[in-house]
């Protein structure tokens, strides 16, 4: 980070008097505005006006608008957040994991070449785990069997995979698909190279191992005790394990299916051993921080009883934590985000707060400040968590709305912060489920909360920002061949970004840009702050007059 970071003042504009509020509503696309968009069918007074005002534009909230592959990649919280903080795209997990393995590079890392030659030893088995899922949001399956395929070549004889059933980012029916995908690469790895590769133990990505912010570790211990000790419900293969799951219950998601061991006579097929080698295949880092430190911590750990902690050569995918460096191993150099926003405004003494539920509190500090955990300057930063429900989000779809709404106002009302940004998680979290009239009460709730924060705002001659992140509640169900197939993805729709400005005059308009993204938002914040943009941001979404 460079040891002066300096901002130019706007001739002719200082902002308002009153403080500047980013309100981020997660999971609020602009869908087909028919039966099959949440957002369109929910009542949002709120949300309607900023779509009539001069001071509205849609983003693209996905693709390579946000450093995805492809646009045909759907965005996502991370990267999302990190365009919003960063005010550039930078190439996203996702991206460079699929660069590294087309070019090889990841084949000829030096830690690579330590996780072959420890497997290659005798009763050494390589073990990965993550995602099964081709929703390129955490994982991708192309991406573990090239990896598969790789050990296959190198001599690697035994293999296990502990395999997360998704039903979230793809299909919330679909993992039995992936299953015997996987089965069907394994099957041929056995015939071309002898080699005894095999999914060992799972679970839906909810129930198992993919907790995030430390929202319920109790996630993490049931993927734990399945992938590493072999303790669990048993079945003869992955695909009976899901098979009885939905028999037993007919509504059961895969996100939601328990923890499952694969044995034969009784006994587990692939348990975690001293010596093994383990990949964490996800490239995302929210959802693997917390597995990836209870192989990496080995004294002082106390989030739950591990019973024994084998010693392996552990890595991720990639690095998860960059400030905290978490892993410590770790095989794709993640994107390098300096100098965000944060950054910036503190270096200005701009004192600011953010705000969220545990279950996107990360997203608005971590992801906004370029991967990295903590204050950028504690004087100046206030961050608020405010704790997530452990329920299924169906059943409280109003979440922590009020809440968040309530804190924000107390720090809006206090004089003390010029920016506050804050996320509600509503329409995110709760249109993963697919259930229409949960999906509905979310993005009612959100509508009203913003609603409320905005005429804060106004009495304190302020300036509100109205955007989201990506799509999700926009599209709770799709239609092929004539059958709807309930949506629990995020959406490829642009979202809403409006401005609501207590003192307009007429100072400045929306920018006729030739595309439109979540990285034009940090310098539109800036100028909106009475701030020039640094030079490398991308173009701010106003111009003046």
């Amino acid at each position: 980070m460079p040891d002066k970071l300096q901002l130019k003042r706007i001739k002719g504009f200082q902002g308002r008097p009153g403080p500047l509020l980013l309100v981020i509503l997660d999971g609020i696309g602009i869908g087909r505005r028919d039966e099959s968009d949440g957002v369109f069918v929910a009542r949002t007074p709120g949300l309607d006006t900023l779509m009539k005002s001069t001071l509205y534009t849609t983003l693209h909230a996905h693709g390579t608008a946000v450093g995805m592959p492809s646009d045909a990649d759907m965005g996502n919280s991370e990267v999302g957040h990190n365009a919003l903080g960063a005010g550039r795209v930078f190439d996203q997990g996702a991206k460079l994991v699929f660069q590294s393995i087309q070019e090889g590079r990841i084949f000829r890392t030096p830690l690579w070449k330590k996780l072959v030659a420890a497997a290659q030893g005798k009763g050494r088995t390589f073990h990965f785990i993550g995602l099964l899922s081709d929703g390129n949001v955490h994982a991708h399956t192309d991406h573990l069997y090239a990896m598969l395929r790789q050990c296959a070549l190198e001599g690697v004889k035994g293999v296990r995979i502990h395999a997360l059933m998704d039903g979230r980012d793809v299909h919330e029916k679909s993992a039995l698909e992936y299953i015997r995908r996987t089965e069907k690469v394994l099957v041929e790895l056995k015939g071309q190279y002898g080699v005894d590769y095999r999914i060992a133990s799972g679970g839906g990505r909810m129930v198992t191992t993919m907790d995030r912010y430390n929202a319920d570790w109790d996630i993490v211990k049931r993927g734990w005790e399945a992938h590493v000790l072999g303790k669990g419900r048993m079945f003869g293969s992955a695909s009976e394990a899901v098979e009885t799951y939905y028999r037993e219950d007919p509504r059961i998601t895969d996100q939601y299916l328990n923890s499952f061991v694969v044995a034969e006579s009784g006994r587990p097929i692939g348990t975690i051993e001293d010596g093994d080698s383990v990949v964490f295949f996800n490239f995302r880092g929210d959802r693997a921080i917390e597995l990836a430190t209870a192989f990496d911590q080995k004294e002082g750990f106390d989030r739950f009883d591990r019973r024994r902690v084998p010693d392996v050569l552990f890595a991720g995918m990639m690095e998860y934590d960059g400030d905290l460096h978490i892993p410590k191993n770790y095989l794709v150099e993640p994107p390098k985000i300096e100098r965000t926003l944060s950054h910036y405004l503190c270096a200005e003494g701009i004192r600011m707060f953010a705000v969220s539920e545990t279950q996107k509190y990360g997203h608005v500090t971590y992801f906004w400040n370029g991967n990295n955990s903590g204050y950028v300057d504690k004087k100046l930063e206030t961050y608020v968590e405010i704790p997530s429900d452990r329920i299924q989000f169906d059943k409280a779809p109003r979440m922590k709305a009020f809440e968040i709404t309530q804190r924000s106002i107390e720090l809006l009302h206090s004089g003390s912060y010029k920016f506050g940004r804050l996320n509600f998680a509503n329409g995110d979290m709760v249109g993963h489920t697919g259930v229409p009239q949960a999906i509905i009460t979310a993005v009612e709730t959100v509508d009203e909360c913003m609603a409320k924060l905005i005429g804060v705002v106004q009495e304190l001659k302020g300036i509100a920002v109205v955007l989201a992140d990506h799509g999700n509640a926009d599209e709770m169900f799709t239609v092929k061949n004539g059958q709807r197939l309930v949506s629990t993805a995020h959406s490829l729709n642009p979202v809403p970004f409006a401005i609501v400005d207590s003192g307009y005059r007429g100072e400045y308009k929306m920018a006729d840009l030739p595309q439109k993204g979540l990285s034009n938002v940090a310098a539109t914040l800036l100028n909106l702050l009475g701030f020039e943009k640094p030079e490398d941001y991308d173009p701010s979404l106003i111009q003046f007059a």
